[in-house]
């Protein structure tokens, strides 16, 4: 009978600063995965699980919601729709970029930071598509053809490029200046938001002051808004795991119960064997000298009956 063995997970402890999320202390995958451990591990449960289906699967969602447009909507030929044919495809790109980063940022500290520089890229996408469709069809009437509304894509790419720049660059600095890099991460995704989303403030803010009707599409873009505010609240301030480290690093108090023996490179962890294993090579990352710290060493040590 064909079985298919999991991949071994680990604790805080066991993995190096860069691979370590806070309040995050156990369901780790190994640092030094293997294409095929990455994707078996999306099918058991980690630390990394929810994020990756929480992406992926909104992707075949928007597919298909976009496939269904498509025999209602001349997309080819009628120019209106255009603005929403980009977002259409921007936002089928972002979750399933989203979704192979999570999948695949255990193959080593530089891919880590690769995949992630990717879905930042795509981040900043999704928000131009974002002001593409705003800039087309939320702009107030009394903004049409004003400087704001002929320069808001062209400022808007602007946001993006600057954005990612930023947020890519927050990686370098997260070991020695976490908080200046959550800071400059935080801000590259909550400018563009900001920015994109002022034709649709002034909007909503219109309509609460009693100069538009309410709409079935104002209750939506306000709960687009609440979660979006929501989304960015629980990145800055990793609630609620760091109320309760360990509590949450899947969904809930999961426990995890491993193997009392395990084969790592054809060794087998006994009793009194704590062999130490490089997990990381001295290769500099896209030709930029990364913290020394990236390069320490991962100590893999004897599991227990069980983590968290």
């Amino acid at each position: 009978m064909l079985s298919v063995r999991l991949p071994q997970l680990f604790d805080i402890h066991q993995v190096p600063k860069v691979f370590r999320e806070d309040g995050i202390m156990s369901g780790y995958r190994h640092p030094r995965s293997s294409a095929l451990d990455c994707i078996l591990s999306s099918f058991q449960m980690t630390n990394e699980t929810v994020n990756i289906w929480t992406h992926f699967l909104p992707t075949w969602y928007f597919l298909w919601r976009f496939s269904m447009l498509c025999s209602s909507l001349d997309f080819l030929t009628e120019s209106y729709t255009w603005p929403l044919l980009v977002y259409l495809l921007l936002i089928c790109l972002y979750p399933f970029t989203s979704s192979c980063a999570h999948i695949f940022s255990t193959m080593s500290a530089e891919a880590r930071h690769i995949c992630y520089f990717f879905d930042y890229g795509a981040l900043s996408l999704y928000s131009l598509g974002c002001a593409i469709t705003y800039g087309s069809y939320v702009m107030p009437d009394c903004w049409v053809n004003s400087w704001l509304h002929q320069h808001f894509v062209t400022i808007a790419i602007g946001n993006s490029l600057f954005c990612t720049s930023m947020s890519c660059y927050s990686r370098f600095v997260e070991l020695q200046f976490p908080h200046k890099s959550k800071i400059l991460r935080t801000a590259a995704f909550v400018v563009p938001f900001l920015f994109d989303s002022f034709p649709l403030f002034y909007r909503l803010l219109s309509c609460c002051w009693g100069s538009c009707s309410p709409s079935e599409a104002l209750a939506s873009h306000s709960y687009h808004l609440l979660f979006a505010f929501l989304t960015c609240f629980l990145f800055a301030s990793h609630l609620p795991e760091r109320l309760a480290p360990g509590r949450f690093d899947y969904i809930g108090p999961i426990r995890v119960l491993l193997l009392q023996d395990v084969q790592i490179d054809g060794r087998v962890l006994d009793e009194g064997h704590v062999p130490a294993v490089d997990v990381l090579d001295d290769e500099p990352l896209l030709r930029f000298s990364l913290p020394a710290a990236l390069h320490e060493e991962m100590h893999f040590l004897r599991a227990g009956s069980s983590w968290l």
